[in-house]
């Protein structure tokens, strides 16, 4: 797949013809597979905008056929499941801002509704016998206290909402508004401004979304209906707790789930979970799996009904969660798959006597299997491809592959990752007259002995007569991993070589996908470790002799623009420097940030703690911003709660006040997610301004 024929470079709207592949599974006879598409469309009622459409689709296993809709463009069909007897799919699409399932029959018709929840539908699931399906939905505190099926007796939580002056939760009043009246009337005044949304209330310790503050609690619950239209659901879980991870046992019988392993304790004191389970048709939960000070995630049951694979990670640490088996025969039996990476996906062999997983390794998503018998896992494939939406038949393995050649396309294989083929072109059709650029695979072995991977891009039409410039490129998290597997950076990544520059990305300390003493390497240590490692790798490259040395950039997101700011105050090697959606002043961060539990496990405190407050202020961009004479752009979306915006305004006026070359640029209502989900015009005006920002002090 190398082999690269085109002749057209990567054009900065190339971005509107990426689409993305996700969803896909198996119907039970494994001859087909449903997945799902997101596309980038036009918006035929906005000039000038975008708009993304999801779309579900079938396409025979054998690829003999080509994939075909099932569901129109314009109603963005998603969550495909299928029916027992592999006759009907149920899948979500909106309807008056709600989702809601809808079933379609594969003999032919339209698709019809089964729910019309108030509070929408989603996650579909058929009772293994096909008569039943089981939903999730989600509602807030204010909308479940008025709730009579899930809190029938209109009561209050039973763990303290935190709110000042009560030693106990208020019951809920009965007194009407009336600003002039009684205090039971005021306050029922008060509280119909905060429906309103006239006012936010806060007694809630996390209460920052990501484009909004939200005062208050969310919750998640199960309802299970007739696969009919029309049917009414039945609630399964009640009150205030968030319930996750619904399954079925395969007869059909149970329904295994995750929630709050304390009922009694605010939720956001405690992240600590336990598995459960319960009747299908009904009833009480039982405690199943329950570890002190863990927060436990379930995943399926095995075919057989022995097994339940399921996830145990620590919270408020630097952690990889462990991947367990519980043995439903032998309760008090767990079985540990020796896997020392972040699991992206679990999934059963249909003879229960394998697990198969993905999981975040050496800058790809490779598929693992493990036998209940033996479980060392074994890697099917190569660290040169990310795989996901992984699922199993008798005879295949079915996934989305992302590699250099081509982010997004469907592919089978047999159980053993071996006779691949792809069932897609959605992407290949148009890359295949692209010319593209091929990372080749470095390593450097820091100063703490560990072997720190990066990769090196020469630009698309490299002339080995020319030199060129080089761009460092940074990952965020800082737990997070980038490699040829790696899908959000591909077109980024293009796109910069197709202009004329080398691009340099490495996994520094703290990175995800090499263990966790790899990725505690940073422990209060963002600043200095991390940039030996990313610098090592520039200079790598600029050894190969290809690259100008005075003509270098550097840019990165979230974490990464906090290092890209590290590096602004602390290097004059850089002709340019630009960081997006940064963090720059550590105790700012905390404050305002809902990442904010960062600080106290990667520095070991709080702000207002003696010992903490120096770590926060020697590891802190901003401590340093006096020493930024590099030219700097600065970017944040408006509405970014994650990486507040504050952060991005503090270190941009203090370099106007010190005159120094820089520009900010906000993008209105950009959230942190705003380069891989947000509005596709102002995705592209990001990519634009870094070139035309760094071209400003590039020659070539």
């Amino acid at each position: 797949m190398r082999a690269q024929n085109g002749t057209q470079p990567i054009t900065v709207t190339d971005l509107t013809k990426i689409v993305q592949l996700g969803t896909a599974s198996f119907s039970h006879n494994g001859k087909w597979v449903a997945f799902v598409t997101k596309s980038i469309v036009a918006d035929d009622d906005k000039k000038n905008e975008y708009a993304y459409h999801t779309r579900v689709w079938l396409v025979p296993a054998d690829g003999s056929e080509a994939p075909r809709p099932l569901t129109a463009e314009a109603t963005n069909g998603s969550q495909p499941v299928w029916s027992a007897n592999d006759d009907q799919i149920a899948f979500v699409r909106t309807v008056k801002s709600k989702s809601q399932i809808f079933l379609l029959s594969l003999k032919g018709g339209e698709p019809v509704q089964v729910t019309a929840d108030k509070y929408g539908a989603s996650s579909p699931q058929f009772s293994p016998d096909g008569k039943k399906i089981l939903y999730s939905v989600g509602l807030s505190y204010t909308e479940l206290l008025k709730d009579s099926v899930l809190n029938p007796n209109r009561g209050v939580p039973a763990w303290p909402v935190e709110k000042p002056g009560f030693k106990a939760n208020l019951p809920q009043s009965k007194a009407k508004q009336n600003a002039d009246g009684s205090l039971d009337e005021i306050r029922a005044f008060l509280a119909q401004d905060e429906a309103d949304n006239k006012v936010k209330t806060f007694n809630k310790l996390n209460f920052e979304g990501e484009a909004t503050t939200e005062p208050e609690f969310s919750f998640n619950h199960y309802f299970i209906t007739d696969a009919k239209p029309g049917s009414k659901g039945m609630a399964l879980t009640h009150g205030f707790q968030n319930y996750n991870g619904a399954v079925f046992t395969p007869d059909g019988k149970t329904i295994i789930l995750s929630a709050g392993a304390d009922s009694l304790t605010n939720p956001d004191r405690t992240r600590v979970t336990a598995i459960y389970s319960m009747p299908a048709a009904g009833g009480a939960l039982t405690p199943l799996i329950k570890e002190a000070g863990m927060s436990l995630s379930n995943g399926e049951v095995s075919p057989d009904g022995r097994y339940l694979v399921y996830q145990a990670g620590k919270e408020m640490t630097i952690s990889i969660s462990q991947l367990l088996i519980y043995d439903f025969k032998d309760p008090a039996k767990r079985i540990s798959i020796p896997v020392d990476r972040v699991i992206t996906g679990t999934v059963w062999s249909a003879d229960s006597k394998y697990l198969y997983f993905t999981a975040q390794s050496n800058g790809s998503a490779p598929v693992y299997k493990a036998s209940v018998s033996n479980p060392k896992p074994v890697m099917l494939g190569t660290f040169d491809e990310g795989l996901g939406n992984l699922d199993v038949s008798k005879k295949q393995l079915v996934y989305v592959k992302t590699e250099v050649a081509n982010p997004f396309e469907l592919y089978v294989s047999d159980l053993n990752g071996k006779e691949e083929k792809r069932l897609t072109s959605f992407n290949a059709d148009w890359i295949k007259d692209k010319k593209l650029s091929f990372p080749e695979k470095k390593y450097y072995t820091n100063s703490k002995g560990l072997k720190v991977e990066y990769w090196v891009m020469k630009p698309t039409n490299f002339d080995p007569n020319k030199k060129y410039p080089v761009m460092l490129q940074i990952h965020g998290g800082p737990t997070a991993m980038w490699g040829p597997g790696e899908n959000t950076m591909w077109h980024e990544f293009q796109y910069f070589c197709a202009k004329g520059y080398g691009v340099v990305y490495a996994n520094p300390r703290g990175s995800g996908g090499y263990g966790i003493d790899f990725t505690k390497a940073n422990y209060q240590d963002w600043g200095d470790g991390p940039t030996e490692d990313v610098l090592a790798a520039l200079d790598g490259a600029l050894a190969e002799g290809w690259g100008d040395s005075k003509q270098t950039v550097a840019t990165g997101g979230s974490y990464a623009g906090y290092l890209t700011g590290w590096l602004a105050g602390h290097t004059k090697r850089f002709a340019a420097i630009s960081s997006q959606r940064g963090v720059y002043d550590l105790t700012t961060f905390f404050g305002e940030a809902n990442a904010w539990t960062l600080v106290p496990v990667y520095f070991g405190g709080y702000p207002w703690e003696e010992h903490t407050r120096a770590v926060l202020a020697k590891e802190s961009p901003f401590t340093y911003v006096n020493n930024i004479t590099t030219p700097y752009l600065i970017i944040h979306g408006e509405t970014d709660l994650r990486t507040g915006i504050v952060q991005g305004e503090m270190m941009y006026k203090a370099l106007k006040v010190l005159n120094r070359p820089v520009e900010y640029v906000q993008h209105p209502g950009g959230t942190h997610e705003l380069v891989r989900s947000g509005n596709v015009r102002q995705r592209i005006d990001q990519m634009l301004r870094i070139y035309e920002f760094f071209e400003r002090y590039i020659t070539h």
